[in-house]
């Protein structure tokens, strides 16, 4: 299912660098925690997560303005970064990790599809946002947005720091 050896090579990344990390997810719906939560040891790098699958959580815990989630919606660059933002402001992190997306099988459009998913990293060494359409059923959707939020975290820890 998730690959086990990126899993572990965030969390040695994490741990060696002494790099604190909070995670906001919707789409996902707090599978990012569960992969990172797994490993043992992991209180020494994650913070926590905010599963913010209304908007209402997303502008009144993480921030998000209602200007942005009117303008660009949910499922934005915009909202994806505000969210980032707002979870490692919140639980003062060093990086923060956002996902937003629609899982499907309802809810895309013709602008919006299902599987069009935005993650976005903020950190010391700069802020990062990458638009993703996946596809399968609403777990597939789900479990390569997770997957590819680990992979983008990885990337940044090994080519930072």
């Amino acid at each position: 299912m998730f690959n086990e050896q990126k899993k572990e090579a965030v969390a040695r990344l994490l741990a060696a660098k002494n790099i604190t990390l909070a995670v906001a997810e919707s789409c996902t719906g707090g599978l990012i925690a569960v992969l990172l939560t797994d490993i043992v040891g992991s209180s020494q790098y994650f913070l926590g997560g905010i599963v913010a699958y209304a908007n209402l959580v997303k502008e009144k815990v993480l921030g998000v303005s209602a200007e942005i989630l009117q303008t660009y919606g949910a499922v934005s660059e915009q909202t994806a970064m505000a969210m980032a933002y707002g979870v490692k402001n919140l639980l003062e992190a060093n990086v923060g990790l956002s996902v937003t997306g629609i899982a499907g099988p309802a809810g895309g459009s013709l602008l919006k599809p299902v599987g069009l998913v935005y993650i976005a990293l903020v950190t010391p060494k700069g802020n990062y946002c990458q638009e993703f359409q996946f596809t399968g059923t609403r777990l597939d959707i789900r479990q390569n947005a997770a997957e590819a939020g680990l992979t983008m975290l990885h990337t940044y820890l090994s080519e930072n720091n």
